[in-house]
Parts: structure tokens; C-alpha cells; sequence
């Protein structure tokens, strides 16, 4: 290894683990070839060495999939490139189910299987005890066999990146600790490590168990936390012979393979132990934690219950090695809001091993191109909101999440710690009414109302279908009130606001005060970073109203692109209460709280008027389709207006009302039919982009007007009432695949199950098509277009 540190070094990766050698490797291979990786120990002594490292292909998103489908290619090449062997076995993996809500959830796998090219098929209880002979069959219902999975060396793996990487002029200091991150005017200049001073362009940070407390030394929010994790290891028994296929009993809460002729029976339980900072301090290298026998006694239980060769089997050790896990379960990927320059690897949620590879890949081309190879905005360093950092909320939910690995992923299924830490402004008002929350950027959304016991998570029909069903009703033949407070708001002021919009946004900007403005926001691929209204308030001021999950991304996209431009752009999300009064009745509910001013709004303006003695800005435009305003007005008046809207008539609705009504309408949202992945065209929103251009992407939007479509995004009304599609369905033309669902509700104005769907370009309206929905296929139609009232005249004219 170098013993000399440079001086200056284009990168500098922290950490030795599998994200650290995997995004060294690959910015080698792009061209950076004075990029230098920081470990303080030795390479891979932090959770890499004692991975299981199972690497499992199918994840719950095309491009996560995609992503671990390149590390199993990248370990297969880098044994013909370095002459390094990675441990690759290849013997598959089955999963269990023993309960019929798993047998569903497993098919439901094998149907996303096979949208993603993923060799998968389901199997009887007898074929996979043929699989696993050791295994007590008995109460298992059915199976998965997914062939291509397997599992590697994690120390062998990171050999053979490291040799990859020097072998192209990268260089690894081991034994150098980093002690503080430099930093000018918001942006990362350097490192100050124990062996001296490297000044930088960029920092991938990939120091796993300790990414927290490093991305404070640049000001940085890193919320991971690390947990216990444990599998226990015998000695060799009868039955083991070669290699097994990777056993997984989530059932049970367990995985299981082979190891050195005996067996490998890992655990996530349902509540994990958390670990507190500083417990891991630098002296933590190849080390593991003390036994903890005691917890791990419910799942020894089930182990010997699965495997009963377990009786009599000899001991090794109880493995305790320490993984580090997010608030939601998924790895940050990509630059810091807070620091420029600063781009996280880290919180891997102990999947490292099969992520690391294409983890590695995507956040070198971050740094080098400005963003990762194909949208991951469902892993973005920038999606979780400040209250997340906190460590007693770590704590909390760090455990849950480590449980989440192995639950059914039932619709609506809620995580339980860490809540209630951004109530929104009328609250109260909302549990007084019975709603059921949901947490999105840490606030606690209403998702329907009239609870009256804990729904019971199922996959047919849902409790809440009648609720949802009535507050659709009121919003479609009286008046319903939807709360979108919890949206972003972005003010952009100054005199180069105008000129500021026209080139970070792609639609009509310059419209006059009064205007609201729907715009996408684009990137220089001509691929969205965001969708958004705009409220032109003055020449001078402009709203920006962005999604619940966007701000921290968006505003940190404004504010790149906003140098040069005499401008402030300032988040007033908690300032201000939205509230959505939607339907027939909205005029009358409007006349009756004294805003009669509201009526001599147009379709995409807003106005001002007063409701219950407090100033309101009223919009006129519609997400669920039936006519009415978005109201704005200051929190500390929220809940005021809030009641004059209620007591003259507004019923409350949640979000699966709005969401049931939005699909209906065809429109699309980010996060499902829009990323960074597609661009407007893609998604029939070509109309809404300036013909003038110079907007960032216009150039790209221009090449793309010249190439055919190859997708396009249909509607689907199944013809089944009873089918419940949920999103990430294939959808079939006879036996071939030709996309996937992306959003679904039940439509209940048209009186069946409807989806949003990414399909290949040609279908018209009135094609039959098929939905895979967990092993069963529904009939669809596709439409193109809205499925309610496709020419848009309810939301457009009060009187109707």
C-alpha cells in the first residue's frame, strides 16, 4: 500500500469497506485516476468481513434490481480482470411460504421477477424439500425457486476491486484516520486525517457503521444508526455436502445456507438492538460484539423447528457483528444537501455485498457525471427530512427496520417507531375525526378518516375500502377538503426571479402575476428532477409548491442553479397550510364562509380573498379531477379555516381518496410515473414545455422530439371488481411482457380497479391486455388518456 498521502486528489473515498472499494474501483475506471480511499483500520475490518453475503438479485424496484444484477456481473469480470477470485457459488435461493398471506407475497415476487428479466418459479412444498432435503416441510404451502442467486467472499471481493483499482493509478492509504472535513462557503476542499492534510474536489463517503458522525464533521445530516445482527454457525453434520441453496424462512424470520460443511442460520428478528454512538469507537476493527444468546432464542426456536438436524448439532459461535440501517430501510446514495462535494455510499442495511457492486458504480458516476447512472431517487442521500437525524429517533426506528427485511409487504402497512414528529397544523381536528396516518418526510398524513380499530393488512379488498369509497363520494357529489400541507413551498424572490424560472424550470414561467404555472424541472438529460406549481405572486415573487419528500432535493437543485441570479430561495413549507376544496359543492361552501370573490377565479389562477377573518390565496386547479381551489393560508390560521370549510359542509379525505382520483385522471406523479429515468415526452407531457427552450434539458428534449416513442404511459380499467392490483405488476399482450404497472388504486367513480402503466409504444385505446397480480392474470383496457372525464370539464367549470 502507499505509505505517502498527496497533496491534492480529484476524490477522496473514506472507508475500505465494499462501498468504498467498489466506488474507488469505478472512478478508476472512469478516468479519475488520482482518487485515493481512507481507511483508519484496515480494508474491510468495519461489517464488510462478516457479511453473510448472500446477493439475492430481485429487489422491490426495477432499477435496484438492475443495480444488483451489475454487481453479480461485475464480481464475474473482475475474476478475468485481476486474476482475483471472489467466491462467487451460484446455487440459488428458495423462499418459503407457511401462511397463505406469504404464499401471496412470494408470487407476488414472482410475477416482479419476471417483469425484470429475473428467472423465478414457483414450486410445491414437495420440490423444495427436494431442494433442501434437511428441512422440515411440513407446514410450508408453497415456494420460490429463484436459480441465479448466490453468494460470495466478501474480503476476496474487495481484493479484487482493490487490485483493479491500483492497477489504474488509484492509490489506498490504510491506517488513516479521518479527523475533520474542510470545508468553504458550503462545499467540501479537503480532509485532515491522522497521516497529514489531502485537499479534494469531492468525498465519497463510505465509512459504514461510523457515516454519521463523519458527515457531521462537514455539516452534513447522516441518518444511519447500527444494530446487532446475528447468525449462528455450526460445525460440519450429516446432510451438507458442497454447497446449498440459500434457504429463506422470513416466515420464521430466518436464512439459511451452508458454511464449511455445517450450517449458516441468520436471523432478522422483529425488533432488532440498537447500538449507541460511541460504543464502535476507532479500536472496533476485526471485532465482533458480545453473544447475546438470550435474544437470539425465539429464533433459535424457529431454527430448529425449520432445520431439526439443528438438535444435535455442534457449535461454533453465535456471530454478533454490528450493520448500520436508515429510517426507511433503503442506502443513501448520492450528494449531500447540506455540503457540496460531500456524496454519500453508506447506510447499506445489510445488503452491502449485493448492492456494493452497482452501489459503487452509481455513486462514482455521481461524482464524475453529476448523477448516478439511471434514477435511484428511492436511495437519494437527500430524501429524508432533519428530524431523522436525530439520535433518539435512530434508536427507535433502526430496530424496526432491521425487522422489516423479512415482513410481508402488505398495502398500507405502516412502520410503528419514530412517530408523530411533524403534526400537521389541524392535527387535532383530524384524530378527532378518526384518521388513519401516514408518515411521509416525517409528518403524519391523513390517509383516510372514520377509523374506528386497526385496520387488518391484507391483499384482497382493504378495511378502509368503504371509508375511502364515501370520502371519494363527497368530493365527487358534494364537496371534500384534502389537506396538502405537508407539500413543499419554495419562495423565489428578487428581480432575476423571472430569468432565474425560465432557466431552471421548462414551462411557461413568464406568465403574468396571478398565473399558476405547471412546470417540469429538468436536468440536462431532458429527465425530470421534479414537477411542480408555481404561483406567480408578484413580479418579483414566485411560489413554488414541490412534493412532500422533495423539498431538501429540490431546494438544493434551486439553489446549484440559482448562482448568478439575483435571487432568494427560502422554504417556508412550515409557514403556510394548503387545503384542497374540491367538488360540486365548493362554490356554495365558498359563498357560504364569505370568500364569494373566489368564484371570479380562472382555471390556473389564484387570487386572494378572506376566510374566517384570515387572508387566504386561493388557486384554481384540481389533482383528483372535480373543480375547486387549493387554498393557502398562515399555519397559526390553519385550523380556523379549516373549520369554516368543515362546518359549511367540506368533508375530510385523505390520501388514498386523492390518489384513486388522480389515477382516474391519468395524472402522473413523481416517484411512480415520473424520475430521472424519463423525460416529458415520455409521459405525454410535451405540451407543457416551452417551444422557445432555454431551459437546462431543452437541448436533449429537442434530440429526443426526433426518435420514435418506445413507451409510452397507458391507463388500465380492469375488468375484474375484485382484482387488487397494488403497482409493479407486469402487464401481458398474450405471453409476452410489455411493461408494468406503476400506480393502482380502486376507481371508485368508474366502479372498478385502475392503474397507471408503463407499457411499449403502439397500444390504442380499447387493447386488451393482461396484469400478473401475484401468479393470477387480470384483463385489462387500456385507455389513453383519463379513465373519468377525459376532457377535463368538471375540474375546469364550477357549474357543472
Amino acid at each position: 500500500m502507499s505509505t505517502s498521502l498527496p497533496a491534492h486528489a480529484s476524490v477522496v473515498v473514506i472507508g475500505g469497506g465494499i462501498m468504498g472499494c467498489s466506488t474507488l474501483y469505478h472512478l478508476a475506471k472512469m478516468g479519475v485516476n488520482d482518487a485515493i480511499l481512507l481507511e483508519r483500520n484496515a480494508l474491510t475490518s468495519g461489517t464488510t468481513w462478516h457479511s453473510a453475503a448472500q446477493v439475492r438479485a430481485l429487489r422491490h424496484s426495477r432499477n435496484l434490481t438492475r443495480m444488483i444484477q451489475y454487481s453479480v456481473e461485475l464480481y464475474s469480470q473482475l475474476e478475468r480482470e485481476t486474476g482475483q477470485n471472489v467466491g462467487w457459488i451460484q446455487k440459488g435461493s428458495l423462499s418459503l411460504a407457511t401462511n397463505p398471506d406469504r404464499l401471496t407475497h412470494i408470487k407476488r415476487q414472482e410475477a416482479l421477477a419476471h417483469a425484470y428479466g429475473i428467472d423465478a418459479t414457483s414450486i410445491s412444498p414437495e420440490e423444495a424439500k427436494e431442494r433442501w432435503p434437511l428441512m422440515n416441510a411440513d407446514d410450508v404451502l408453497g415456494a420460490v425457486w429463484s436459480p441465479d442467486d448466490g453468494r460470495v467472499s466478501p474480503s476476496d471481493v474487495c481484493a479484487a476491486l482493490v487490485k483493479g483499482a491500483k492497477l489504474l493509478g488509484a492509490r489506498i492509504f490504510e491506517r488513516t484516520g479521518v479527523t475533520g472535513i474542510l470545508t468553504e462557503n458550503g462545499r467540501v476542499k479537503g480532509v485532515e486525517t491522522t497521516q497529514g492534510v489531502v485537499k479534494c474536489d469531492a468525498i465519497a463517503l463510505c465509512a459504514g457503521l461510523w457515516s454519521r458522525e463523519v458527515g457531521a464533521m462537514a455539516g452534513a445530516e447522516v441518518p444511519a444508526l447500527a444494530c446487532e445482527h446475528f447468525y449462528l454457525l455450526t460445525k460440519p453434520i450429516d446432510g451438507i455436502e458442497g454447497n446449498t441453496p440459500t434457504l429463506s424462512d422470513h416466515d420464521n424470520h430466518l436464512y439459511i445456507r451452508d458454511d464449511s460443511g455445517g450450517l449458516l442460520v441468520g436471523c432478522f428478528e422483529p425488533m432488532g438492538k440498537p447500538i449507541a454512538p460511541g460504543i464502535l469507537d476507532e479500536s472496533f476493527e476485526f471485532a465482533l460484539l458480545p453473544e447475546d444468546w438470550d435474544h437470539f432464542e425465539p429464533m433459535m426456536l424457529n431454527a430448529l423447528h425449520r432445520l431439526p438436524a439443528l438438535e444435535t448439532a455442534e457449535v461454533k459461535m453465535l456471530l454478533n457483528g454490528p450493520e448500520s440501517f436508515t429510517p426507511d430501510g433503503t442506502f443513501m446514495l448520492g450528494e449531500t444537501a447540506e455540503t457540496r462535494g460531500l456524496f454519500l455510499g453508506c447506510g447499506m442495511n445489510s445488503v452491502g455485498i449485493a448492492s456494493g457492486g452497482g452501489a459503487g458504480m452509481n455513486l462514482a458516476h455521481a461524482i464524475v457525471h453529476g448523477a448516478p447512472a439511471y434514477d435511484l431517487s428511492e436511495a437519494d442521500a437527500k430524501r429524508f427530512a432533519p428530524v431523522f437525524n436525530s439520535l433518539d429517533h435512530l434508536m427507535a426506528r433502526a430496530p424496526e427496520i432491521l425487522g422489516t427485511h423479512y415482513e410481508i409487504a402488505y398495502p398500507g402497512k405502516q412502520l410503528s417507531t419514530a412517530r408523530d414528529l411533524r403534526p400537521l397544523p389541524v392535527d387535532s381536528d383530524y384524530r378527532a375525526a378518526g384518521a388513519q396516518f401516514g408518515q411521509v418526510y416525517g409528518w403524519e398524513r391523513p390517509l383516510y378518516f372514520g377509523k374506528t380499530a386497526e385496520p387488518k393488512l391484507r391483499f384482497d379488498k382493504p378495511d378502509w375500502f368503504a371509508n375511502v369509497a364515501a370520502e371519494v363520494e363527497a368530493a365527487h357529489q358534494r364537496a371534500a377538503i384534502f389537506d396538502a400541507s405537508s407539500f413543499g413551498k419554495i419562495d423565489v424572490t428578487g428581480p432575476d426571479a423571472e430569468a432565474f424560472l425560465l432557466h431552471v424550470c421548462a414551462g411557461q414561467m413568464a406568465r403574468a402575476p396571478g398565473s399558476v404555472i405547471y412546470t417540469a424541472v429538468l436536468n440536462e438529460r431532458g429527465t425530470f428532477e421534479s414537477d411542480i406549481t408555481a404561483q406567480r405572486i408578484a413580479e418579483d415573487h414566485y411560489r413554488l409548491f414541490v412534493g412532500t419528500a422533495a423539498i431538501k432535493r429540490d431546494k438544493a437543485w434551486f439553489l446549484l442553479h440559482g448562482e448568478g441570479y439575483d435571487v432568494t430561495i427560502c422554504d417556508t413549507t412550515e409557514e403556510y397550510a394548503t387545503f384542497g376544496l374540491m367538488g360540486p359543492e365548493a362554490a356554495k361552501i365558498a359563498s357560504a364562509v364569505g370568500a364569494e370573490s373566489l368564484m371570479q377565479i380562472n382555471y390556473f389562477k389564484h387570487g386572494e380573498a378572506t376566510i374566517a377573518g384570515h387572508h387566504i390565496r386561493a388557486a384554481r386547479l384540481s389533482y383528483v379531477g372535480e373543480a375547486g381551489w387549493e387554498i393557502t393560508c398562515r399555519a397559526a390560521h390553519a385550523q380556523d379555516v379549516y373549520r369554516a370549510l368543515t362546518q359549511a359542509g367540506a368533508a375530510p379525505a385523505g390520501l388514498y381518496a386523492q390518489t384513486s382520483m388522480r389515477i382516474e385522471k391519468g395524472f402522473s406523479a413523481m416517484g411512480h410515473e415520473l424520475d430521472s429515468d424519463v423525460t416529458p415526452l415520455d409521459v405525454g407531457l410535451g405540451f407543457a414545455l416551452r417551444k422557445s427552450g432555454g431551459y437546462i434539458g431543452a437541448e436533449a428534449i429537442e434530440e429526443k422530439r426526433k426518435t420514435s416513442a418506445t413507451h409510452q404511459v397507458v391507463s388500465l380499467i380492469l375488468d375484474d371488481p375484485d382484482a387488487v392490483p397494488l403497482g409493479h405488476e407486469p402487464v401481458y399482450s398474450g405471453d409476452q411482457i410489455i411493461g408494468h404497472t406503476t400506480s393502482c388504486a380502486f376507481g371508485y367513480r368508474v366502479g372498478r380497479p385502475v392503474a397507471l402503466a408503463f407499457c411499449k409504444a403502439g397500444f390504442v385505446g380499447g387493447d386488451q391486455v393482461d396484469v400478473n397480480i401475484a401468479g393470477q392474470k387480470f384483463t385489462a383496457t387500456v385507455h389513453l388518456g383519463a379513465l373519468f372525464d377525459p376532457k377535463g370539464s368538471r375540474m375546469r367549470n364550477m357549474d357543472e
